[in-house]
C-alpha cells in the first residue's frame, strides 16, 4: 500500500466516523458534522469536476457524484449526500488500490534488468553499463551476480537461478558450452560468457518492451465498454435534467420531489461498476495465465483464444522433443545379435556430425561402451544414401533403403515397415544385417494436450510438418489428432493456414503453435499464435501473441479454459451491471428507489462486479511462476476508471 493510499484511507476512516457521530447527531450540530464530513471526503470529487469543467471535459464520474450529492444537500438530504460521496470514495480506494498492485508488479518487474556489466579487456575485468557490450565479447559474472547479457558461455560451471524468467524454482546447472540468457541470477561459481546478442536484443529487454506494448491491446469487448461510457453519460445527464425539470411542468407538481429522482437518478447511472469491472475482469484472466507460466500480450488475445475452434501445431519441438533416440533395434534372423548391431551402427557414424548419426552414439556409449574411433578406418559418405566404413576390418554399410538397393542387398519384408521413424538400415561385409529406428521423442504431455483440447470444445485438431508423409502420419496416430499435412515448406504451411482459416465460420477462431523459430510466418497469420517455450527466442517474442514459458503442450489447454472462464466473467459483470442499474433506474424515475438504493446500484454493483472479476485469477491446478510472468499478465490490462 502507497503513501497516499495509506493517507486515504485514513481519510475515509475519519470521515466515516464522523458520519457515524453525524447520524447518532440531531440539530444543528449533527447537520455541522455531516458539513464537516462531506467537506473532509469530498472536496477532491468537487475540485476535479470543476477542473474538467474548465477543460471541456463535463459529463464523467465525478460531475455526476458532484450534482448528486450537492443537490441532496441542498435539499436537505445531507445524511444520504454524504452517505453518496463516503461510498463513492471508498470504490475509488479499492480501484486505485488494485491499479497500483498492477504498478507495483511492474516496479518489481524492473528489477530483473542488470544494472552493469563486467566486460574482459585488455586482459581485465572493466565494469560498464550493459548496454556498451559489443556482440562476441566475453563478460565475467561472478557468483550472486546477474546475467546482463544473452551468450555462451567459454569457461565455468554453475547453478543458475532462473525463477524471475521462467518460473522454475530449481536451480538450472550451467557448463562450458551451455546457453544462458540475461536476468538469471548466478548462484555459485565465476563464469565467463561470450555474448551473443545486443544489450537491445536480449532477453530481459524483450520482456520489458512486452509489458510496455501490451497495455495498447484491449479486447472489443473492453473496448466497447469504454465507447459506451463516452455516450452513456452524456444521455442519463439529460435524462435526468428532463426528469428534474420537464416532468414536473408537465405534471404541474412541485420541483423538489421530482429534482430528488433526478439526482438519484444521476448516482444509479453512473458507470462505474462496467468501466472498472469489465477491465479487472481481463485484468484476472491474464494475471490467473501468467501465473500458469502463460504470457499474454493483450487482453484481445484472450477474446480470440475464446473463440478457438482449430488448433494447428508444428510438429518438431512443440509435440515432439526435437530430440533424436532409438526407438528400436531389429536384427536380421540368423544374424548379429542387438549388441553388434548397435556397435556395428555406431562406429560406422563415429565421424557423422548428423543429429540422428549422435543419437546412435550416444545410444552405443549409454547401453554398452564408447565409440572408439580407432576401430574405424576408410569412412566414405554417400551422398543421401548413407555410409560406408570399414569397421574392425568388416565392411559397414548405413544408411537408407536406397543404398541398400544400389548396393544390391536386399531387405526382408518385415524389416520394410518400421513405425513412423528414420529407419537407418545396415549391411555387414554384403550381408543385410538388420535395421534401427530412429524417433523424434513425443513429449511427455502431448497426447494429454490434444485430447484436452477435444475435451475443450475444439473440433480441429491439425499438425503441418516438413516430415515425410510416413513419419506424419504415425506421430498423428499416437496423438489422436485430427488431420495433418505432410512435407510442407514454410510457405506451405502459410498457405494451408489460409486454406483453414477460409473454412471456418465467421465467429471462430484459428490458434497456431509452433517453436517460434522457423514458423514466424504463420504465427503472425493465424488469429491468434502461440509459441512453445519461446523465452529465448528472438522469433517467438516477436511473432507470437501468446508465449508459454515451458514446453508443455498441456499448458495450450489451460489457456483456452483461463480465456473462456475471463470472458464468461466479463458477461456476468456487463450483464449484472446493466441490469441492476435499469431496474433502479426504473425505479428512481418513479420515486421508488432512494439515494441509499443508488449508492448500491453504483458503488455496491461496481465492488461485487470487482470481486467477481478477481475469481479470473484462480486457475486450478497452476503453479506459481515468475515474477516476470505475473507482471507481465498484471501490465497487460490497462485499468480503467
Amino acid at each position: 500500500m502507497t503513501k497516499k493510499q495509506k493517507r486515504e484511507l485514513k481519510r475515509i476512516l475519519a470521515a466515516l466516523l464522523l458520519f457515524a457521530i453525524g447520524m447518532l447527531t440531531d440539530g444543528a450540530v449533527g447537520m455541522s458534522l455531516f458539513f464537516l464530513c462531506y467537506t473532509l471526503i469530498g472536496w477532491d470529487v468537487l475540485y476535479r469536476a470543476a477542473s474538467n469543467i474548465l477543460h471541456g471535459r463535463v459529463f464523467d464520474e465525478h460531475f455526476l457524484m458532484s450534482v448528486a450529492t450537492v443537490g441532496a444537500m441542498i435539499l436537505g438530504e445531507y445524511s444520504e449526500g454524504v452517505a453518496v460521496m463516503l461510498f463513492y470514495q471508498v470504490g475509488e480506494w479499492f480501484q486505485s488500490y488494485a491499479v497500483n498492485q498492477s504498478r507495483r508488479s511492474i516496479s518489481d518487474l524492473m528489477d530483473i534488468r542488470p544494472d552493469y556489466a563486467n566486460v574482459i579487456r585488455n586482459g581485465r575485468a572493466e565494469e560498464v553499463f550493459p548496454d556498451e557490450v559489443e556482440v562476441g565479447e566475453s563478460i565475467l559474472v561472478k557468483p550472486g551476480e546477474r546475467i546482463p547479457l544473452d551468450g555462451i558461455i567459454l569457461e565455468g560451471t554453475s547453478s543458475l537461478d532462473t525463477s524471475a524468467l521462467t518460473g522454475e524454482s530449481r536451480p538450472r546447472t550451467v557448463m562450458q558450452g551451455s546457453e544462458v540468457i540475461s536476468g538469471c541470477i548466478n548462484e555459485t561459481g565465476v563464469l565467463t560468457i561470450r555474448t551473443t546478442k545486443p544489450y537491445g536484443e536480449s532477453t530481459v529487454e524483450k520482456i520489458l518492451a512486452l509489458v510496455e506494448e501490451s497495455t495498447d491491446k484491449k479486447a472489443q469487448t473492453e473496448a466497447f465498454i469504454t465507447r459506451f461510457a463516452r455516450y452513456y453519460t452524456p444521455v442519463v445527464t439529460i435524462g435526468a435534467f428532463l426528469l428534474a425539470v420537464l416532468l414536473p411542468l408537465i405534471f404541474g407538481e412541485p420541483f423538489g420531489p421530482w429534482v430528488y429522482r433526478a439526482l438519484t437518478f444521476l448516482v444509479i447511472s453512473c458507470p462505474c461498476a462496467l468501466v472498472i469491472s469489465v477491465p479487472l475482469s481481463f485484468f484476472g484472466g491474464i494475471g490467473g495465465a501468467s501465473r500458469s507460466g502463460i504470457l499474454v500480450k493483450g487482453s484481445n488475445y484472450l477474446e480470440v483464444l475464446a473463440k478457438v475452434d482449430a488448433v494447428v501445431f508444428d510438429k518438431t519441438g512443440t509435440l515432439t522433443k526435437g530430440n533424436f533416440s532409438v526407438a528400436s533395434v531389429r536384427t536380421a534372423s540368423g544374424g548379429l545379435s542387438e549388441q553388434e548391431l548397435l556397435r556395428y551402427a555406431a562406429h560406422a557414424e563415429a565421424y557423422s556430425s548428423h543429429p540422428i548419426a549422435e543419437s546412435v552414439r550416444k545410444a552405443y556409449a549409454k547401453r554398452y561402451a564408447p565409440v572408439s574411433t580407432d576401430l574405424v578406418q576408410d569412412v566414405k559418405e554417400i551422398a543421401g544414401r548413407g555410409i560406408s566404413a570399414q569397421v574392425e576390418g568388416h565392411r559397414v554399410l548405413a544408411g537408407n533403403e536406397k543404398l541398400m538397393q544400389a548396393k544390391e542387398i536386399g531387405i526382408p519384408e518385415e524389416n520394410r515397415e518400421l513405425g513412423g521413424g528414420t529407419v537407418i538400415h545396415l549391411a555387414v561385409d554384403g550381408r543385410y544385417a538388420g535395421a534401427i529406428v530412429i524417433e523424434d521423442e513425443l513429449k511427455a504431455d502431448a497426447a494429454e494436450a490434444i485430447q484436452g483440447l477435444q475435451r475443450a470444445g475444439v473440433s480441429q485438431t491439425i499438425m503441418l510438418t516438413g516430415d515425410r508423409e510416413g513419419i506424419a502420419s504415425y506421430v498423428a496416430q499416437r496423438l489422436g489428432l485430427s488431420g495433418f499435412f505432410a512435407e510442407l515448406l514454410p510457405q506451405d504451411k502459410v498457405a494451408k493456414v489460409e486454406e483453414l482459416l477460409k473454412a471456418l465460420p465467421k465467429d471462430k477462431s484459428l490458434a497456431f503453435v509452433g517453436d517460434g523459430i522457423n514458423d514466424a510466418p504463420v504465427l503472425a497469420r493465424a488469429d491468434v499464435g502461440i509459441a512453445m517455450g519461446g523465452l529465448g527466442s528472438d522469433a517467438a517474442i516477436e511473432a507470437a501473441d501468446i508465449v508459454l514459458m515451458t514446453d508443455e503442450p498441456s499448458k495450450i489447454v489451460t489457456a483456452i479454459r483461463i480465456a473462456k472462464r475471463t470472458m464468461g466473467i466479463a458477461r456476468q459483470n456487463i450483464v449484472f451491471a446493466i441490469g441492476v442499474k435499469l431496474i433502479v433506474l426504473i425505479l428512481g424515475a418513479l420515486g421508488m428507489a432512494t439515494l441509499w438504493g443508488a449508492v448500491f446500484a453504483d458503488v455496491g454493483v461496481a465492488v461485487l462486479a470487482i470481486l467477481n472479476a478477481m475469481r479470473a485469477l484462480r486457475v486450478r491446478g497452476d503453479r506459481q511462476t515468475s515474477s516476470a510472468a505475473v507482471a507481465l499478465g498484471k501490465a497487460a490490462v490497462e485499468v480503467e476508471g
